[in-house]
């Protein structure tokens, strides 16, 4: 096991420094998945490139993605501490050489690398987490955790806009070094941990087919529609790669000695229960995120800044949840605590099929707000459902399988909704206000059916899970 596990929770307490540390990391990789977004027209300025500027994004979401199952088994195999120091130092690496990108290819290689080593960071410190904190003590520290989200989504586009009107667009990259080298100097120095110190044989073969074949499937799920027909023969390669890939990866799990993504985590129910609510979570995340700041601008006309603001209340809301979320599983378990913050989403997500061209912005941002406040009422009770169903063995690849679900909801919510959007818009850059609101209205009747399906995957949560610790 990691540290002594002590009674007080917070900052200042004993573990405080590993928490603090915690939160830093996450807060790096959060940070990364905004902060470009206002400075696109600054970098493709200087760079060059504005018609790649989308695989900026695409190449992140997609190299974190397929890394996570396997830094999880890494993690179980070797221990946490070595795995999120990789990730660290991989991840501030990718950004040294992002802020001295020459042009935009290199720049799109470069933030590979940084995905690569963000695809460490989010669940191992998750891990981490479960490993340092029992149950009752997870209810308080999930409230920080959350916290780096929330302030992320917001201190995110504002910081990009600043260093690249004011300052420069690659300190966007570099303020990453200082902050990299604090968090990981933190997690050297605070945290212990007694892994087994066995050799281990490593499935190098099912970690190869696992990303081959996940990353085929998800980069034709960001890109088909976009960069190609979806009947193109480049997506009929992906797709048909992807599902031979994982065929294959299926058949080499079952006979490895260790296999790097373990087939029995398809075989217990609340694992399964809470990864297919962490797909649906990341679907509905996604599906909102993009396209509620569009329906602000597009058709209620609001400026940039607005928009961003009315959208980022699906985020103000999940920490408010959050923080109360363990309070609320001590006392009625995980099953209710899902089913109601399911039934919240439902209840926002139904909410905005009511929006309209003759909507106010208000109306708009209360409907995001609940629909986040469900979000954080059960993401991560589901989580610490399932990493307490399991043994330190076995924590990381359950981490990790739940925190890859979300994100191939995330890559399939995209795929879809942008789908949807393109055939009613046209593929048009600029599409007038009742094709886009057409289109909007589509996608949040898709997203409320998901936030419905939700709730069903809530109630396979099971009715009590093992009270660890």
């Amino acid at each position: 096991m990691a540290t002594e596990v002590t009674a007080a929770v917070g900052l200042r307490s004993e573990r405080g420094p590993i928490l603090a540390a915690i939160m830093l990391a996450n807060s790096l990789v959060a940070l990364d998945s905004t902060i470009i977004a206002t400075a696109v027209l600054t970098i493709t300025k200087q760079l060059g490139g504005f018609a790649q500027f989308p695989w900026l994004f695409s190449i992140y979401l997609l190299a974190q993605a397929v890394t996570v199952p396997i830094y999880g088994k890494l993690a179980d195999m070797v221990g946490r501490k070595p795995i999120i120091l990789f990730g660290i130092a991989t991840f501030a690496a990718g950004s040294l050489l992002c802020g001295l990108a020459t042009n935009m290819v290199a720049l799109i290689a470069f933030r590979a690398i940084q995905g690569i080593g963000a695809g460490a960071v989010s669940p191992i410190s998750m891990t981490i987490a479960g490993d340092i904190y029992t149950l009752r003590e997870r209810a308080k520290v999930q409230g920080y955790i959350a916290s780096v989200y929330a302030i992320s989504s917001v201190v995110g586009p504002l910081l990009g806009g600043v260093f690249s009107e004011y300052v420069s667009w690659r300190w966007i990259f570099l303020i990453n070094l200082p902050l990299s080298a604090l968090a990981a100097w933190m997690i050297y120095r605070w945290f212990t941990e007694s892994a087994p110190r066995q050799r281990h044989q490593i499935d190098y073969l099912g970690a190869g087919l696992l990303t081959a074949a996940a990353g085929a499937l998800i980069l034709g799920l960001l890109e088909g529609g976009q960069a190609w027909a979806w009947t193109s023969p480049t997506s009929i390669a992906l797709f048909t790669g992807g599902v031979v890939g994982l065929l294959a990866f299926g058949r080499c799990e079952r006979r490895a000695a260790n296999p790097i993504l373990p087939l029995w985590i398809f075989t217990r129910r609340i694992v399964v229960a809470s990864s297919s609510v962490a797909l649906l979570v990341g679907a509905v995340l996604l599906g909102l995120t993009t396209y509620v700041a569009t329906f602000a601008q597009g058709v209620l006309g609001s400026g940039a800044l607005i928009a961003g603001l009315t959208a980022a209340t699906l985020t103000l809301g999940w920490p408010v949840a959050a923080s109360q979320a363990g309070k609320i599983y001590l006392r009625i378990g995980f099953r209710k605590t899902a089913l109601i913050g399911s039934s919240l989403a439902t209840l926002g997500a139904g909410s905005l099929i009511l929006v309209h061209e003759g909507s106010t912005l208000p109306q708009l941002a209360a409907s995001c707000f609940v629909v986040g406040l469900g979000l954080g009422m059960i993401a991560t009770p589901t989580l610490i459902a399932a990493q307490i169903s399991t043994e330190w063995a076995e924590r990381g690849v359950v981490t990790s399988t739940n925190m890859f679900a979300r994100n191939i909801g995330s890559a399939v919510g995209v795929a879809i909704f942008g789908a949807v959007v393109n055939s009613h818009t046209g593929h048009s850059p600029h599409p007038a206000p009742a094709a886009l609101a057409s289109a909007a209205h589509v996608v949040f009747t898709a997203v409320a059916a998901l936030a419905l399906i939700m709730v069903i995957a809530s109630a396979m949560m099971p009715a009590h899970g093992r009270q660890a610790d």
